[in-house]
């Protein structure tokens, strides 16, 4: 019983550390980089369909991204949804090949991309808590129904505090990454 709530508990925090990874990627650091893309939706024949299920996203050099579609119609539509996004992108369309140059970082939108990935990092943090909090009411709850000991209980409490302090210094080390990578020139 115990290990299965340090289990879930484990998993909890691992989905929240993904999501922070996820969420990372979304910020712009200046290089070109495919996952930049990853949201962006295109109107097709009446539903929003990811950008990456209907190009090929590459990177041409460390600042140009290349979207080529599969379907050279929808094109113009594609452009749209790039300059819609709230990335402050700006495609040019070179027949069938959408070339989007990567504007260089102004120290003003360095900071605000720092504030955000700091805010992203913190809601990772609360997820991890809260995780944490969970486990431990289940714990509390088996030691009230008198399925394990005072002892156990505490002990099950110190181990589930390593694994939450495992994951918020995995949360920390990614955010100095990604703070390095924004601050890098």
């Amino acid at each position: 019983m115990i290990d299965d709530i340090k289990n879930e508990a484990r998993e909890r925090m691992t989905k929240s550390l993904e999501a922070l990874g996820h969420n990372f990627n979304k910020i712009r650091t200046g290089r070109a980089h495919p996952s930049l893309l990853d949201d962006i939706r295109v109107e097709y024949y009446g539903a929003d369909t990811p950008l990456n299920q209907m190009a090929n996203i590459t990177v041409e050099d460390g600042r140009t991204l290349a979207v080529t579609a599969w379907d050279k119609g929808v094109v113009p539509e594609i452009e749209k949804a790039i300059l819609k996004s709230d990335l402050g992108l700006n495609p040019a369309t070179a027949g069938e090949v959408i070339r989007i140059p990567m504007p260089p970082l102004t120290e003003e939108t360095r900071k605000g991309f720092i504030k955000q990935a700091r805010q992203e990092a913190e809601s990772a943090r609360v997820s991890v808590r809260n995780a944490r909090r969970d486990a431990n009411g289940m714990l509390k709850d088996l030691l009230k129904e008198k399925e394990i000991s005072e002892d156990e209980e505490r002990r099950a409490q110190e181990e589930v505090q390593k694994i939450t302090d495992t994951f918020i210094g995995n949360i920390e080390k990614a955010l100095e990454e990604k703070e390095s990578d924004l601050l890098e020139i």
